[in-house]
């Protein structure tokens, strides 16, 4: 599984996910083990909020993409790609993500959009409960009494 953080740093998992250019990007062996394959540093026409759709991205090569916070158009977008979406607003190390992945304790089946720790007041077009499963079949926001994923953190 090649799964993708945002990380403008190239240490950690960072946030604003539309206007991201740098992503890491692990492959995700099914033994758990993690081994990092490549580096986007993409240019700012590359970015999804300045990328208008047109033909192939390389996020497009991505299973899952993991940041700190997104919108609700991102993860329209990225769905619509085939992507799956983890938001990680509290944990920012890849490798505790990878581990957790690897362990079944975040939810990276498609088509699935997932949080792996709770909002704190982040905005983002969030105005809904959390701990639901939308129309489109993505889930927000679960926790382990709602019977979803559980925090990473």
């Amino acid at each position: 599984m090649r799964i993708g953080f945002t990380s403008q740093n190239f240490r950690t998992i960072t946030g604003h996910a539309g206007r991201t250019r740098r992503f890491l990007v692990f492959e995700l062996a099914s033994d758990g083990t993690a081994t990092e394959v490549e580096r986007f540093d993409l240019p700012t026409e590359m970015s999804m909020h300045e990328f208008k759709g047109e033909g192939a991205h390389p996020l497009d090569t991505l299973d899952v993409l993991v940041t700190k916070e997104c919108g609700d158009g991102f993860l329209q977008r990225l769905a619509g790609r085939g992507v799956t979406v983890v938001t990680s607003p509290e944990e920012t190390d890849p490798q505790v993500i990878l581990r957790a992945i690897a362990a079944g304790q975040i939810d990276v089946r498609r088509p699935a959009t997932t949080c792996c720790g709770a909002h704190r007041g982040q905005g983002h077009g969030h105005a809904h409960g959390h701990g639901h499963t939308h129309a489109d079949g993505h889930t927000c926001c679960h926790d382990r009494e709602a019977g979803g994923t559980t925090s990473a953190a």
